[in-house]
């Protein structure tokens, strides 16, 4: 693949609790046929794009809970995902939950993955700023049990060499913290691919709810203005299972311009053609690393929680 080309940002309306893997992974196929037909080579789903946003609810049952997750990629039902890429010479990404076992334990993570164009998984990040709370809480109009039901990930912030250059991924909360950018700029991501599923109420500071859409896309666009990268930010959006979820799908520039944006909260791709030799105007001039950063006054960053809260 050559270094300039067309991403689609494949934005999910919203996926019922009931509703079939069969049924959303068809979505998500006419989604990339769609993206092929307007000419892009890459695209991007949500963060847990095969199912609703589980961890709204507290689940006791196990059994319940575990048929949110996949235990194995691609599966029987995920591989039309796979045999699309193929027939279409489609690359993509796919965020979704992660069951596997390990020493005799159950492990779950939130996900993502890097698909090429041959249908082969080239690359994997498991989510590491989980928000939300671990209990039940029953105040809350619906539950954000991240921390419940996922592990911290334990991969890092891994870059991939696929499509064309240096890739990064990260999901949903990890876009608000400035060192997912740096951690990935630093290690030469061209583009980062992530995708989200944020409520539209915040229930601990509802006096930020008419700020979600524009917190959405300040975070991405400094990450990739500060550390001259593409990013490609996918929603699942719209009012799902009773809760409202922002849309805002978009591809933004390195120059942290937005180039390309859904207009709605339905399934719907935002395309835009990229260019990742357009990193060196950043890189090299006002975000030069080597030239202009100085991390030996940076060390409140990577000090310990309890001692970077008092440094």
């Amino acid at each position: 693949m050559n270094r300039q080309y067309v991403v689609a940002a494949a934005q999910l309306g919203p996926i019922a609790r009931d509703e079939s893997r069969g049924s959303t992974v068809a979505r998500m196929v006419a989604l990339m046929r769609k993206a092929k037909s307007r000419g892009a080579e890459v695209v991007v789903f949500p963060e847990l794009a095969l199912t609703t946003f589980f961890p709204r609810w507290y689940l006791e049952d196990e059994a319940e809970l575990d048929r949110f997750y996949e235990t194995a990629m691609p599966s029987d039902e995920t591989r039309p995902l796979f045999d699309a890429a193929v027939e279409l010479g489609l690359g993509f990404y796919l965020g979704y939950a992660e069951l596997v076992q390990e020493n005799g334990r159950k492990r779950r993570f939130n996900t993502s993955i890097l698909v090429d164009s041959s249908g082969e998984i080239v690359g994997k990040y498991r989510k590491i700023h989980l928000p939300g709370h671990f209990e039940h809480e029953p105040w809350r109009p619906f539950q954000h049990l991240e921390k419940r039901y996922f592990e911290h990930g334990d991969l890092g912030f891994p870059v991939h060499d696929a499509f064309g250059g240096t890739m990064g991924m990260c999901l949903c909360n990890d876009r608000r913290w400035p060192e997912t950018f740096r951690v990935l700029g630093l290690r030469g991501a061209e583009m980062v691919m992530l995708g989200y599923n944020t409520p539209l109420h915040y229930p601990l500071a509802p006096e930020h709810d008419h700020l979600q859409n524009f917190h959405n896309h300040l975070c991405m666009q400094a990450g990739a203005y500060a550390n001259g990268c593409w990013v490609v930010a996918v929603a699942k959006a719209g009012h799902e299972e009773g809760c409202d979820l922002i849309g805002g799908t978009c591809i933004i520039a390195p120059t942290g311009e937005v180039v390309a944006q859904t207009q709605g909260f339905g399934d719907e791709l935002a395309l835009a053609e990229v260019d990742l030799d357009r990193c060196k105007e950043i890189r090299e001039n006002i975000f030069n690393f080597a030239l202009h950063r100085e991390p030996e006054d940076y060390a409140p960053i990577c000090a310990p929680k309890s001692a970077s809260a008092a440094a």
